[in-house]
């Protein structure tokens, strides 16, 4: 593991992506393609790239393939560069999906939360009528699909956060559209026995973006920092992905389900002020803490693939010297303080 701060996308994408022995040899005993559908957003760059990497370590020749409308974070010309093969496909068209090559690895990583407030039409085709066509076209796969932690109730940070077996009832029209897209794939190993994997995440952090970023950036400008949500799980994006891409084990029908969040439940006010000893900077706090949060337990990710390898501390060093040296943002805020669930 690189200890260093990395001084430029190039390095960040190589530190975030690099593949864990396991998941190498998850990946060594997987037969045929693997196809990430949504690669265009977030994550999807490096999932590609740490899967490329693993075959490449495995000595094998399967192909990646990458699918997306590529107008979000990442160019499909970036995923060319790295060996993988590129589609440009909108995954809700269903004449579209048909003329996909078939493949017996899929990773899920689509859908929309912000600006759909107001737009419950784009909520329910992209996060729910969506889901349901991708898990009917590949219904012959094994799937694991990106969810999220929001689709559990608040809970306070006592609890040690939600686990699998918990209640299912969130705030707002965006997570109750995210249980719709789990059920997709619930619906699919009815009908088909699709085996599937659900991965609810909890704030993933790249140096570009996250909840971690977002803090650092309010106390750069002094921005206030309202703690209502005073509670977060977070994990650094690389683990995030090792523990995604090793759910492949697990796959069955009904879907397994899982929470991938890192094993410490954070206060934003210890987080920002972390900042502003980092930055010489006075943290203005304003509000107190709400007795509850969306917070998850994610001892059984940690069971089954170990805890993460990127500390928060680690992680507060590098999103620190990453802005102070003017590193590269995505200019996506999490919005992880909204409680109403209105993206």
């Amino acid at each position: 593991m690189i200890l260093n701060t990395p001084g430029n996308v190039k390095e960040l994408d190589e530190l975030i992506a690099s593949p864990s022995d396991e998941v190498i040899e998850s990946i060594r005993k997987r037969d045929g393609d693997f196809t990430v559908l949504g690669a265009g957003g977030k994550m999807g760059y490096h999932l590609c790239l740490m899967l490329q990497k693993a075959l490449a370590a495995a000595g094998k020749k399967s192909t990646v393939r990458a699918v997306s409308r590529f107008g979000s974070v990442r160019a499909g010309e970036e995923f060319e560069a790295i060996g993988c093969e590129v589609v440009r496909a909108d995954l809700s068209d269903r004449e579209g999906l048909k003329a996909l090559p078939d493949s017996p690895n899929v990773f899920f990583l689509a859908g929309v939360k912000f600006g759909t407030s107001n737009d419950t039409g784009l909520l329910e085709l992209m996060n729910v009528v969506m889901p349901r066509l991708v898990a009917e076209r590949f219904r012959a796969s094994d799937i694991v699909a990106l969810s999220t932690g929001c689709v559990y109730s608040f809970v306070t940070p006592e609890s040690g956060g939600s686990t699998e077996r918990d209640e299912t009832n969130p705030p707002g029209e965006y997570a109750i559209s995210c249980l719709g897209r789990e059920k997709a794939f619930v619906d699919a190993a009815d009908r088909y026995g699709t085996r599937s994997a659900l991965i609810r995440l909890n704030y993933s952090i790249d140096l570009r973006y996250g909840v971690l970023v977002d803090l650092a950036q309010k106390v750069i400008a002094g921005t206030p920092i309202d703690v209502t949500t005073g509670y977060v799980n977070l994990i650094w994006q690389g683990d995030a992905i090792r523990h995604t891409i090793r759910s492949l084990e697990h796959v069955s029908a009904p879907p397994f389900v899982i929470n991938v969040t890192g094993d410490e439940i954070l206060k934003v006010r210890d987080l920002a002020r972390k900042f502003g000893d980092k930055f010489k900077r006075e943290v203005d706090i304003v509000g107190s803490e709400a007795a509850t949060a969306w917070l998850s337990d994610a001892s059984q990710s940690h069971e089954r693939f170990g805890r993460p390898e990127v500390s928060v501390d680690r992680m507060i060093d590098w999103v620190a010297e990453w802005l102070k040296s003017g590193g590269e943002q995505l200019g996506k805020p999490t919005h992880f303080e909204t409680r109403d669930g209105k993206y």
